[in-house]
């Protein structure tokens, strides 16, 4: 379809995510089933959206998140990962109802034919973050990112043309008001642009230092840009020196994207989850507020539109934009999940923040919520029976339940100290945690809690009894305290000085503790522990059975042992939310809870996949770029790949923020299998990334040196 200035697509997005999964062995494992059971269809934030007609809408976001509708929002497919992808996609757009682009970060670019079915990396000649595209018609695109990169295609998305953007710094918007006019703006108020269709771009007067988010023409002679600090700026002339002046946003959150599908009626997303509205081409506009950061905003004429977000925020327009209706089921808001307990494999409770507490007993299947009584934030719940449950959070919140949650009574803790862990070994036994080395404990369920001395002044998060007098509570500051008694009395156990914030404990002998960067294993009751480095910062852990333990954290991270601590490997999670909580009934059967109101299920085990495959086949049936190995390494790695065909082949390694560091490889192979071995002894610790380019196909993966 033909897109002029009335059909407007701007994709944008100005987060940015960087997932850092990696394995702590040589092999791992790929996920049979996580299931996303909150929100629903995803739970993923979406940056991008393309709206290309009342019924067909494409989605991109975080974890190689795509999502399509063909009935207006009704049913949603969706692929995580796409093309084995775990980094965030920014922007889609579409050529018409089959072919369309994404474009993410390290310079990923897809294009599919088949409406979605389907994607083919093609060359973009960066591995910076590309975040917005614009398409002018049938052929024409431009692709704007970071360092000022533009990227200009006449052949649907095929080939992908370096333009020169007058600018280097950051891009994150694109827009055209026909074939040849277009503008692109991005950080620091730089605005840049074209008369001649994207082969020229020249560098015009910028109305503020603030960054600049997104861009939208409202007439063949005005646009409009939006940005940080609720900044609007109306131009004619098309963006001409002194022709820009502010606007009234009634906002100071940043505005992430602009869409008008006319002179007069256009609309603007927020950071804070508002929409704005206006049907006076900006001098006025109307706010509504929906709780969840929103980052891309996309019509195809004045009644068909959507908005997406953080946490998977669909919504859909209705009464011309006046109104806008949910496409989710359990909408996410700014909540987060923190804390889950199950008592069998069916029945469980989460708590989290503003006082939520969300109840299911058919496995997940559905989650409903209970009335706390209080908005303060829970961190923590433990159940001992399918009726008797308590809840602890901020400012000393202790809530108890005698009847599976119907009700909910506050407790006198004594404390106003957070308290962020609680373990309770039956119906009356029990002991929270908390900030400034808070211990209490409780012999009637609750009625009664009194004081223990801990010895420690640390904030404690985390605590685990796996009887009335054995428990182990872990804290800031390589806290890790250790009772044998009931906690009459408390021993150190730890010379760490890493944080900790999770712990569990099978029986008394058997347990782990998870923090900032850190895993810690032990068999004899924390007398000794193995030691292992987490490539992120690890939150909440599970210890089913005396050989499984199960640990989530930041970037959706999720490690598994099963051989009692002596190695790790990284789940799929499907996500790149933070996991704040996790509890597994059996090695199988478990659920994790996070930010943005996630919730993920598994019950149905793991299958091995190999992540260092011999390359035994003569004749290779596809282009790979195969993860090193070993992952983590130190200081040498083998990197294999697969060429299809005879092709000009380069490998070369980045560091985090895209820079080159080396390059392996870099002339013409014939078609077969290859090992290249890197060697990092001159580099520091840290992720790096490595990409594969042979013609057209590219791929991209990231490694850990650890020395």
């Amino acid at each position: 379809m033909k897109r002029d200035f009335f059909t407007t697509k701007v994709a944008n997005a100005a987060l940015f995510m960087f997932l850092a999964m990696f394995m702590l062995s040589g092999q791992g494992f790929a996920q049979q089933g996580w299931v996303w059971q909150n929100p629903l269809p995803q739970g993923n934030t979406l940056y991008g959206v393309d709206v290309i007609d009342a019924n067909t809408i494409v989605a991109v976001g975080a974890a190689g998140t795509v999502m399509k509708t063909t009935n207006g929002g009704g049913n949603w497919t969706v692929k995580h990962y796409v093309n084995d992808i775990v980094n965030s996609f920014r922007a889609v757009s579409f050529f018409n109802f089959n072919t369309g682009i994404i474009v993410g970060d390290g310079g990923i670019i897809l294009r599919t034919t088949d409406g979605g079915t389907n994607w083919t990396p093609q060359t973009s000649g960066t591995a910076g973050t590309l975040y917005g595209i614009y398409i002018m018609n049938d052929s024409t695109g431009v692709i704007v990112g970071s360092g000022g990169i533009i990227l200009r295609t006449t052949s649907r998305g095929i080939t992908w043309t370096l333009q020169t953007s007058g600018t280097v710094l950051t891009l994150y918007a694109v827009s055209f008001k026909d074939q040849n006019n277009g503008i692109a703006v991005g950080k620091s108020g730089v605005i840049t642009s074209t008369t001649n269709g994207g082969v020229t771009w020249a560098f015009r007067y910028t109305p503020t230092a603030g960054d600049l988010f997104g861009v939208s023409y409202t007439n063949p002679r005005s646009a409009m840009v939006v940005g940080a600090f609720g900044q609007i700026w109306g131009s004619n002339q098309d963006g001409a020196p002194f022709t820009w002046f502010p606007k009234s946003s009634g906002t100071s959150s940043p505005l992430r994207s602009v869409f008008f599908v006319d002179a007069s009626n256009g609309w603007a997303v927020s950071d804070a989850g508002v929409i704005l509205r206006t049907t006076n081409a900006g001098s006025n506009w109307t706010p509504q507020s929906f709780g969840v950061p929103l980052l891309a905003v996309s019509f195809t004429d004045a009644n068909t539109g959507i908005t997406v977000g953080a946490g998977g925020t669909i919504l859909r327009a209705i009464n011309s934009g006046v109104n806008w209706l949910p496409l989710v089921v359990s909408a996410p808001n700014a909540n987060a999940l923190r804390g889950i307990v199950f008592i069998d494999g069916n029945t469980g409770t989460a708590v989290g923040d503003a006082g939520i507490i969300r109840r299911t007993t058919n496995g997940g299947g559905s989650w409903i919520f209970q009335t706390s009584g209080t908005k303060l934030r829970l961190n923590a719940v433990s159940f001992s029976n399918t009726n008797s449950g308590t809840a602890v959070g901020d400012s000393g919140a202790v809530l108890r339940t005698n009847n599976s949650g119907l009700s909910w009574s506050r407790q006198t803790s004594g404390t106003m100290n957070q308290l962020t862990g609680v373990s309770f070994t039956d119906g009356n036994t029990g002991t929270t945690v908390g900030w400034n080395g808070t211990i209490l404990h409780t012999n009637d369920g609750g009625a009664m809690w009194t004081s223990q001395t801990s010895g420690t002044t640390n904030h404690l998060t985390g605590v685990s009894f796996t009887d009335s007098n054995t428990g182990t509570v872990v804290g800031l500051n390589g806290t890790i305290l250790r009772t044998t008694n009931g906690g009459a009395s408390w021993s150190s156990q730890s010379s760490e000085i890493n944080d900790f914030y999770g712990v569990s404990f099978f029986n008394a002998n058997i347990g782990a503790v998870v923090g900032n960067g850190i895993i810690l294993h032990t068999t004899n009751g924390g007398v000794t522990w193995r030691r292992q480095i987490s490539v992120t910062t690890l939150r909440s852990i599970s210890c089913p059975d005396a050989t499984t333990c199960i640990a989530v954290g930041d970037a959706g991270v999720i490690l598994r042992t099963t051989d009692a601590g002596q190695t790790w490997r990284a789940d799929t999670s499907g996500t790149t939310n933070a996991l704040l909580g996790v509890f597994f009934t059996s090695a199988n059967t478990g659920t994790v809870v996070g930010e943005l109101g996630t919730i993920l299920r598994t019950s149905g085990g793991l299958v091995a996949v190999r992540e260092n495959p011999s390359s035994k086949m003569e004749s290779p049936s596809q282009f790979v770029l195969e993860q090193n190995y070993p992952n983590p390494f130190n200081p040498v790695t083998i990197i294999s790949f697969k060429i299809l065909k005879s092709a000009f082949v380069t490998l070369k390694v980045y560091d985090v923020n895209g820079r080159e560091i080396t390059t392996l490889v870099n002339e013409t192979k014939v078609a077969g299998n290859y090992k290249v071995n890197f060697d990092a002894s001159r580099f520091s610790n840290g992720v790096y990334l490595y990409r594969l380019q042979a013609g057209s196909f590219v791929q991209l993966r990231k490694m850990l040196l650890l020395k």
